[in-house]
């Protein structure tokens, strides 16, 4: 089962995946926690300094290592008896007590590092981030529900293309439905809701002045991050998706994009 995880308010947490001192990253990270500290108490996981590692594996699974199964439900069997690793507890705990989730990655292959994936799929397990069903409508706390409902995340991502060559039309695809596996498939899963992306673009090429300017136009989206409205997806348990888990016809129909799953009102893209 899995235990709602209220947030404490005025309280964040900084996910940061960039393994270099001194990098544009490195910068913005300093910057932006600094900023956000004037309005919370901030948290922060280095992942690279705390030398996190992502590998899920047989630690994770307390005394069902070698038991046959699905490992995601073996890794939730062992955070209900309490036998998840200490640096997984300790990351779950910075997750619980936050309201704001702001995570933050250089744009590596058109998706997140690696260290950062495997941040999620360890400590975003089966009875700690999801896993109930609903008992009147018998569906899965998920996609808009889960144990980290609540909760509000930025994402900051730095990426060395500009805003054309990976915006709607593109040449690299467009951003937000690059990003969709992480705002859809792993935030909005387990509850969380996502605010616009925050994009540094051209960031192997900024000058000095142009890494000034990114850095305060951080510290500006930060200051002000708690009064934005968030990007709401469609929820599993509103009927939107009855039957098969995929849309209904008569809503949007003809259409197959990822704009589709946001809910009316967040889509400004045509419905025909």
């Amino acid at each position: 089962m899995t235990i709602h995880q209220p947030p404490k308010p005025g309280t964040a947490l900084w996910v940061y995946a960039h393994p270099r001192r001194g990098s544009l990253n490195d910068r913005l990270f300093t910057a932006g926690v600094e900023a956000l500290s004037q309005r919370y108490q901030v948290l922060t996981s280095d992942l690279h300094d705390q030398r996190f590692d992502p590998v899920l594996s047989d630690r994770d699974l307390g005394d069902s290592a070698g038991k046959p199964g699905n490992i995601a439900e073996l890794v939730g069997e062992a955070y209900t008896r309490g036998q998840t690793p200490e640096d997984v507890r300790t990351e779950q705990a910075k997750i619980a007590a936050a309201e704001l989730l702001i995570v933050q990655f250089p744009l590596w292959w058109y998706g997140p590092p690696a260290i950062l994936k495997g941040w999620f799929d360890r400590v975003f397990t089966s009875g700690f981030a999801y896993g109930d069903i609903d008992p009147e409508l018998g569906l899965p706390r998920r996609y808009g529900d889960g144990g980290l409902a609540g909760r509000k995340a930025l994402i900051v991502v730095t990426a060395g293309e500009d805003a054309k060559s990976i915006g709607p039309r593109g040449i690299s695809g467009d951003l937000d439905s690059l990003l969709f596996p992480l705002t859809h498939g792993v935030l909005w899963y387990v509850g969380i809701e996502t605010l616009d992306l925050h994009v540094i673009h051209d960031a192997d090429s900024l000058d000095g002045s142009g890494v000034d300017h990114e850095i305060e136009r951080l510290r500006q989206r930060v200051r002000t991050v708690g009064s934005e409205p968030a990007r709401r997806y469609r929820r599993l348990r509103d009927g939107d998706y009855h039957g098969t888990r995929a849309l209904r016809e008569d809503l949007l129909p003809g259409r197959t994009d990822l704009g589709i799953h946001l809910a009316a009102g967040r889509d400004r893209r045509p419905t025909t």
